[in-house]
Order: structure tokens, then C-alpha cells, then sequence
């Protein structure tokens, strides 16, 4: 699994889609002025007219409209009231010329303003793409003006210049906001327009000034540089014998890499103890107890157990090591992962004053960001992970591994077709077919051939899809206007594309494959893309099963569905506690406000520790592992890591229905082509029914009993 980065596009497109909407002839139920005005207002330099103004503005337009009109200007006045600032104007004159009633106007006005951000959000995002190009890509060392570069987001200001510009009170004037238990009760009786206009209105639920959009994207900006270049040279892990368990030249990323080669050593025969070093440089990580001199320095020999640092031999240098200091020093990192974090959650808080209708980071990344309330993500994790299947999935672990588990069990990839073989022959096959990321762009179309498509539609995806070598562990990025490109991010290192960085792209090219159909396949532009992350990373799944299968190496049998049930099953477990501390954690930042770099890392570690003993000591032992905290999205992407569990019981869901109706290529378009709705009706639309955990366990259930 890649680090499938999350959307980083104009504030335009990234405000939640909270808000439902209505047309001026077939509209739902409107939010009753009163409910509006009863949403808490901003603290900052808003400033809301009077009960009085208002009251006479809307008796004016209801003379001038008619008694048909008086709940949408009732509830359009209220709307713009909420967010209008005294150096707005005069709030009833804007009214009085803005307000729309007759039907072909209102409708020209909504196809406008549709065309209009789609070309704002596309060409907004080409820019932050420019502005992050050296800092996302592996094109050599960085100049010092490069972070610098990738902090500023062009877009910041757009929102802002849009209300004083007063379109986005135009917007507001006329379509309906509306709450995510009135978008999720009525949502599937409205139309596509009807869903398309409450997309447009979401979009302006939020007044963030530019400033304080821009400090946010700089933090976020400054921590994804700061786990880009987080590297651990591998062979330069000693052990206190001075033995190197690794190859020459392997130079993983944190976490994503470090958790792959662990994964991969299951078929190695000094397996074991190469994990036990994985596991312990792990831990240094989310301790900070690691020498900073270490990170990203094949100069240096690092004993992770007891914590030695000497000079590296000449002759284990590597020639293409990058240039640092060779100088045996054991301090430990400063507390600079928790202070990356610390400082994304002040510059969100920052937020919290002008968004009235989620006034949290929390609130904004489940009532808006996911439209699942975060409760019901909590009861579907804490379902999976007290389910008691999870000790019998791992009593045939523990039977086929002839040990006892441990902790790096809860990274387990035997269920995986092909995971019996060494990867340094997955290895040597990736690298000679790909050795370049052109050579992986021009096999897109055989790829996608493979997955079930048209020769025909496989090469119209493939000419809408660009590949690059990325400077982290990988990511896809999006196009949000028609003729610009999708970007698929993996790592290629310099003998060629190693199987880690093909199962990436493998991964990556699932993202492109949605956002491209929901583009270009969408009746409503303003519906681009998928309910949430998780559903993005659920289709993404879908393709990154199928990788081996695309090498050649193995094929469906009966056999393999028990596996890949199994796998699924026990990928979701340990997701879903990355997910509880994710979540645990951003609760104790907002508890704790003023808290250090140092009180957050104990909180992390506490917590990480917390979640491991209660779910997955029981099963794994390895009391008070921190295991869980390693994931490096919780530092440069908040609250994100919810979206893997929920995207893998989404992903079963899926597979299931293409096991009953395939194939999986014209399947997948019908799904990818029906634009951000709810969660619940997406899911219905594609499967027959809601986001549920039922589907994964009543399967897991069902393999177990299948053992052969």
C-alpha cells in the first residue's frame, strides 16, 4: 500500500462538501432561516446584521418575487447573513440585485459558475503541482529555496477574493446549504442537479482568511518535505557483532518502506531476525529516540538495539551516497516528528473560528471531509478489531509461521499470492521490466488490459495518465480540468523500479484510474471524484490485488480468494488501530492546546501503547509496543489514516460485487462515474448496499471454515 497522498488542490475543491442542496423547481426541504441563523457564528471579523435588517430585506424580496419565493430568500438572506462582514457593503442592496427566482436564469447562473470552477480548481491545482514539483519528485538534491517554493499555495487567496468579489455570496443567495442528516435522509430521492448545486454551496460554508488557509499549507507542506526525506539506509544497520542483514544500496522511507521490506522478509530465510531490526528502528522513530546524524546518512553504522553510532567503513559506503558529515554522533533526534504535528494542529485551530458548521479539525475531517460522523467510523473499526475472528485468523498464522506471534505480525503478508517467494526475484523482474518511470508510463495500456478493460479504453486512460519518479514513497494527484493529466508518483531508484515501488504504482494507478473517470465520465463537473478518501483508496485496492497477477505470477483460483479474504481481513485489523490512535490523538491536541513537541510524544506514545495493549497484545504480545504511531501520515496528513480501514471494508465490498457481476473494468467505470454523493448512497449505487463491515466478516467467517 502507498502513501496515496491526499488532494492537495484549490481550497475551491478542498472546502468539505457538507452542504445539500435544491433547485429553484424541484428543491428539497429547505433549512428553515431560523436553523440557519442558529449555527454559531464565527469568532473573528464577522459581522451579522441585524434581526431587523434582515426581517425587511426578505419582506422586500418576497413583495418583489412573490409568496412561491419566500423559503428560498428566507433561507438564501440567512446564508449570506451568516458570513457578510460590515466591509462587505450593504447586505440588502446586494440582495435586491442578486437574488434569482426565474428558472432559466437560475439555471444559467448555476451552468456559469459550474464551468467557471472547473477551471479554477484545475488550473489552481497546476499551479500548487509547480510549486511542489522538486520537492514531489526525485530530480536530485534540493536547492534552498525549495521548501520555501513548496510552502506557498497560490490558491489560498481565491476563497476570500470569491466572497469579496461577492460570488460566493451569490451562491449563498440562491443555493441551499443544508446539514449531513438532511443530505444523508433525503439525499437519495434528489436529482443530479439537485446534488451538483449542493456541492456548489459547500463550497462557500466556510470564510477562511487567506492568511490562515496559507499558514496551514505551509505546515502541512513544511512536514511533507520533513517524511520525504526521512530515509534509513539499510545496510548500514548493524547488529553488535557488526554484521549487515541488508543489501548494499537498499534505502527505505518511513514508514511506508520500512513496513514493505518487513512484509517481504517473511519469504526470507533470515526473515525473522531482519524484522526484530525493523521493529526496533521503528520504535526509535515514534520515540524520537533515534540519533538524528542516522536519517538519511548511508555514512554512519547504527546499532538500533543498543543505539551505537560509528563512522561506516569506506568500502560500505555507497557511490552514490548523498553528501552528509561522517561523524559518529548518538544524540537523539530533536522531538522534530510531534513538532511537525504540533504545528499543523495550531494552524488548524486557527481554522476552527471560521468554520461555524465544524468548528474542529476533528468535525471537519468526519462531518465534512468523510460525511461519516466520526461515532459511526469508530463503530465499525472497534467492530473489526474486537471481533472474535481475529484470534482465529491468527492461530493459522502462528500455525504456518511454526512461532509464536509477535509484534511485526501485525504486518503479515503470507496471505498475499506469490509472498512464499523472496522479492529479490520480484525484485529483479520489476527492475528489468521497468527501468525507468517511462518505461512503466508506456505499459500502462498492456496494464490496463490486464485489468479488464478495452484495448480501446485502456489507451484512452493511458493518454490521460502521466508517471513520474517521486522523491517520497508515492502518491497519485489528481486533474481537476479536462486536459490536464493525472499524475502517478512511485519511487524508482537507480538500478529501476524495485517491486515496492511497482506495487505503488500499481496502487497509484487505481487513484488515477477514479479520478479520471470522475472527471471526464461525470454529468456534473461539480461532482468530480469519489464521496471521500477512503473510497479513493478503496478502488485503489481493487487494482494494487491484482499486482502479481499483472507480473505474470498468479492467477485466481479458490484457493487464492481464501487468501485474499483472509488478507483482507487481518490488513483491516491492524488499519483500523493505526486508525483508533489517529483519532485518540487528535482528541488529546484539542485537550491539550499548549502542549510541547515533548508532552505531545509522550501522548503518542501513551496512546499507541494504549490501543496495542487493549486489541493487540492479546494476539501479538509485545505489551506497550508503539508500533501503531509509526505511520507517517499521522504527521504530515491529519486525521487521514481513518480513511485505510474504512477504504479496505469499502474495497471487499466491491470485490465482492465483482465476483457476482463483473468485469471488473466496465464495473469499475459505472462506480467512478457516479461523482461525490454520501458515502451510503455511492455505496448503494455500486454494491446494493451501505458502507458495512458485515461483508469482510461474514467472508472471513466463511474462509476460516473453508480451510483446507
Amino acid at each position: 500500500m502507498s502513501s496515496s497522498k491526499p488532494r492537495r488542490v484549490s481550497p475551491l475543491h478542498a472546502l468539505p462538501l457538507v452542504m445539500l442542496l435544491g433547485c429553484s423547481t424541484t428543491s428539497p426541504t429547505p433549512t428553515p432561516a431560523a436553523a440557519v441563523d442558529a449555527r454559531p457564528a464565527p469568532e473573528g471579523p464577522a459581522m451579522k446584521p441585524s434581526s431587523d435588517a434582515l426581517a425587511q430585506v426578505t419582506a422586500e424580496l418576497v413583495a418583489k418575487h412573490g409568496e412561491a419565493q419566500r423559503a428560498r430568500i428566507e433561507r438564501g438572506v440567512a446564508q449570506v447573513a451568516l458570513l457578510w462582514r460590515a466591509e462587505d457593503g450593504d447586505l440588502a442592496a446586494f440582495a435586491r440585485e442578486q437574488f434569482v427566482s426565474a428558472p432559466q436564469v437560475l439555471d444559467a447562473t448555476f451552468a456559469r459558475l459550474e464551468r467557471l470552477f472547473e477551471q479554477l480548481d484545475g488550473h489552481m491545482l497546476e499551479l500548487g503541482r509547480e510549486t511542489q514539483w522538486y520537492t514531489d519528485l526525485d530530480l536530485g538534491p534540493l536547492l534552498p529555496v525549495e521548501p520555501l517554493v513548496a510552502s506557498y499555495d497560490p490558491s489560498s487567496h481565491v476563497t476570500e477574493d470569491l466572497f469579496r468579489a461577492k460570488v460566493g455570496f451569490v451562491v449563498l443567495l440562491n443555493f441551499p446549504l443544508t446539514t449531513l442528516e438532511e443530505r444523508a435522509r433525503q439525499g437519495a430521492t434528489w436529482t443530479r442537479r439537485q446534488w451538483a448545486e449542493a456541492r456548489l454551496a459547500g463550497r462557500f460554508s466556510m470564510r477562511i482568511p487567506a492568511d490562515v488557509q496559507q499558514a496551514s499549507s505551509r505546515e502541512v507542506a513544511a512536514a511533507n518535505l520533513y517524511i520525504a526525506e526521512y530515509n534509513v539506509w539499510m545496510h548500514h544497520l548493524v547488529d553488535e557483532r557488526g554484521e549487515r542483514l541488508f543489501p548494499k544500496g537498499l534505502r527505505l522511507i518511513s514508514h511506508w518502506n520500512l513496513r514493505d521490506e518487513l512484509k517481504a522478509d517473511y519469504a526470507d530465510p533470515r526473515g525473522h531476525e531482519k524484522q526484530r531490526t525493523i521493529v526496533q528502528v521503528m520504535e526509535r522513530i515514534v520515540t524520537q529516540t533515534i540519533p538524528a546524524a542516522v536519517i538519511d546518512n548511508p555514512r554512519l553504522d547504527w546499532n538500533p538495539f543498543t543505539n551505537a553510532v560509528t563512522v561506516a567503513p569506506p568500502q560500505t559506503v555507497e557511490a552514490d551516497a548523498p553528501s552528509r558529515e561522517a561523524r559518529a554522533d548518538a544524540t537523539r533526534e530533536a522531538d522534530v516528528r510531534y513538532a511537525r504535528m504540533l504545528a499543523i494542529f495550531r494552524a488548524e485551530r486557527k481554522l476552527d473560528a471560521y468554520a461555524p458548521v465544524a468548528p474542529t479539525r476533528i468535525a471537519r475531517s468526519f462531518e465534512l471531509g468523510r460525511e461519516l460522523p466520526e461515532a459511526r467510523v469508530k463503530a465499525l473499526l472497534t467492530q473489526v478489531l474486537e471481533s472474535p475472528l481475529v484470534p482465529r485468523v491468527a492461530a493459522e498464522i502462528q500455525s504456518r509461521l511454526g512461532r509464536k506471534l509477535e509484534p511485526q505480525d501485525v504486518w503479515y503478508a503470507g496471505f498475499k499470492p506469490g509472498a512464499k517467494r523472496p522479492e529479490s526475484e520480484l525484485d529483479a523482474l520489476t527492475r528489468k521490466r521497468y527501468p525507468t518511470a517511462e518505461a512503466f508510463a508506456k505499459d500502462l495500456p498492456r496494464i490496463l488490459q490486464g485489468m479488464g478493460f478495452s484495448a480501446q479504453k485502456a489507451d484512452w486512460l493511458a493518454a490521460r495518465i502521466r508517471v513520474d519518479a517521486s522523491r517520497g514513497a508515492g502518491h497519485a494527484q489528481q486533474a481537476l480540468r479536462r486536459g490536464d493529466f493525472a499524475r502517478l508518483r512511485t519511487r524508482v531508484e537507480k538500478g529501476g523500479m524495485d517491486y515496492k515501488g511497482y506495487n505503488i504504482a500499481v496502487h497509484e494507478l487505481g487513484h488515477n484510474v477514479e479520478q479520471t473517470f470522475g472527471l471526464y465520465g461525470v454529468d456534473h463537473t461539480l461532482l468530480t471524484g469519489v464521496p471521500n478518501n477512503a473510497f479513493t483508496e478503496a478502488l485503489a485496492f481493487v487494482f494494487q490485488a491484482r499486482d502479481l497477477e499483472l507480473l505474470g505470477q498468479g492467477r485466481p483460483t479458490a484457493e487464492s480468494e481464501r487468501e485474499r479474504v483472509l488478507g483482507d481481513f487481518w490488513q483491516t485489523w491492524e488499519r483500523s488501530g493505526i486508525a483508533m490512535v489517529d483519532m485518540a490523538v487528535w482528541h488529546w491536541l484539542y485537550a491539550n492546546p499548549e502542549a510541547t513537541p515533548a508532552q505531545l510524544r509522550d501522548a503518542v506514545v501513551s496512546i499507541s501503547r494504549d490501543v496495542w495493549n487493549r486489541y493487540f497484545a492479546p494476539v501479538l504480545g509485545g505489551k506497550d509496543t508503539t508500533l501503531l504511531a509509526v505511520y507517517s501520515h499521522m504527521i504530515s496528513y491529519p486525521l487521514y489514516l481513518p480513511d485505510y480501514p474504512l477504504g479496505h471494508l469499502i474495497a471487499f465490498q466491491i470485490e465482492e460485487h465483482l465476483s457476482r457481476k463483473g468485469p471488473l473494468g466496465a464495473e469499475f467505470e459505472r462506480m467512478a462515474t457516479y461523482g461525490s454523493v454520501t458515502p451510503d448512497l455511492w455505496m448503494t449505487h455500486a454494491t446494493g448496499a451501505p458502507v458495512s463491515a458485515e461483508p469482510l466478516l461474514r467472508a472471513t467467517e466463511a474462509a476460516l471454515k473453508a480451510r483446507p
